[in-house]
């Protein structure tokens, strides 16, 4: 989630504050006797978003020692957004510039996560005109199968829509419509989904798999957004004038009643009372590591492998020490869960590295949180 992009009407933070505790609880799906026989495909894992190159007709590759400082290190996927805008009508050009993209990272030894992330644009239409925008994002990806058809299929996964900003009910049945037209195509490559509409790991608890044998459901997380997302400059929301919570927390931790106190001196109630919500119950390493456990159960439910595409932690006014902390906890619970994860994202307002451009300016301690030998990776 980068910080240049508009949220919907309901978002991921939104949702979140919501939520609230009740995550693991929509999860809590008991365990079937053919949970054993959970599918063992392989999930794309360690990896970045790399927002910003092939999404954009203006956009920036990052450099060939950048790629290669990145491979060396260990990081082995990269998910990689696509306008759907910009390839709707078959733009020739578009279609290179995409292909070209993927098949520079497939050669650095990368797998490659192609992302359908609409624009505002498609979005709004997504949400006024669904028979509109459903024809937008099919004609997309009609387009856009071509350019994945001929590539390795153990090293390319379209990822059918992100954040889709629908009901259930509509998002199933457009998923199944996308996944229709790309298998069409791409008779052997995995497909990967999302739950509606913000991707939360709370939304995929009654969210049933695709009926294909060769598919990854993605899910995205940020809880608690009053902490991932404090200080963000792209909308009027209350986490815009939270700044400087810890990880871990709880709303009675010192630093985080010192920052409610200061939001209420100042007449802020709507995000103090954001504050007090989300943080209600623990949030802790081992808080997190249950909100895991219950998505491992939804995948041995479903035998359907898990990739967590999206987390990290906005880095504008955090403390280094509670972002690293958090980011190595969300890791750790992947991991030990059987979750792959690709982090948001590469050099922008999440990031771990200064720029996409340059080998210099990478976080050290991020980059170890990430990619960290602690039992899990």
């Amino acid at each position: 989630m980068a910080s240049s992009r508009t949220s919907v009407p309901i978002s991921r933070r939104q949702a979140l504050a919501l939520a609230g505790g009740s995550v693991a609880a929509a999860l809590s799906i008991p365990k079937l006797a053919a949970a054993q026989a959970t599918n063992r495909r392989t999930v794309p894992s360690r990896g970045f978003n790399l927002p910003g190159w092939v999404d954009r007709s203006d956009g920036i590759a990052p450099s060939e020692v950048v790629l290669e400082k990145l491979r060396g290190m260990g990081f082995e996927t990269v998910r990689l957004p696509v306008n759907g805008d910009l390839i709707a009508n078959g733009d020739a050009a578009a279609l290179r510039h995409i292909r070209e993209g993927v098949a520079d990272l497939v050669r650095h030894g990368f797998a490659v996560i192609v992302d359908m992330h609409p624009s505002e644009s498609l979005h709004a239409a997504l949400r006024l005109d669904f028979d509109a925008g459903a024809e937008r994002v099919s004609q997309a990806w009609t387009a856009l199968r071509s350019v994945i058809a001929d590539l390795s299929p153990a090293s390319v996964y379209p990822e059918l829509l992100n954040e889709p900003p629908l009901e259930s009910q509509a998002w199933l049945g457009l998923r199944d419509r996308l996944a229709e037209i790309v298998r069409s195509g791409c008779p052997h490559h995995t497909l990967v989904w999302g739950p509606s509409p913000s991707q939360g790991i709370w939304e995929i608890g009654q969210t049933p798999p695709l009926a294909d044998d060769n598919q990854i459901a993605a899910i995205h997380f940020y809880a608690p957004t009053a902490f991932t997302h404090q200080c963000e400059t792209w909308d009027a929301s209350p986490l815009a004038r939270i700044s400087n919570l810890p990880f871990p927390a709880t709303k009675e931790t010192p630093d985080v009643q010192e920052r409610i106190k200061a939001l209420r001196t100042a007449g802020d109630e709507q995000a103090a009372a954001l504050i007090e919500e989300q943080l209600s119950t623990p949030w802790t390493e081992a808080a997190i590591s249950a909100e895991f456990a219950g998505l491992k159960r939804w995948s041995e439910a479903h035998e359907c492998p898990v990739i967590m595409n999206e987390f990290g932690v906005l880095n504008f006014c955090v403390g280094a020490e509670s972002r690293v902390a958090w980011v190595r906890a969300v890791r750790r619970a992947a991991e030990v869960h059987q979750v792959g994860w690709v982090h948001w994202e590469l050099d922008q307002g999440f990031g771990f590295i200064q720029s996409r451009r340059s080998a210099d300016g990478f976080d050290p301690l991020m980059t170890a949180a990430l990619l960290g030998s602690d039992g899990g990776g």
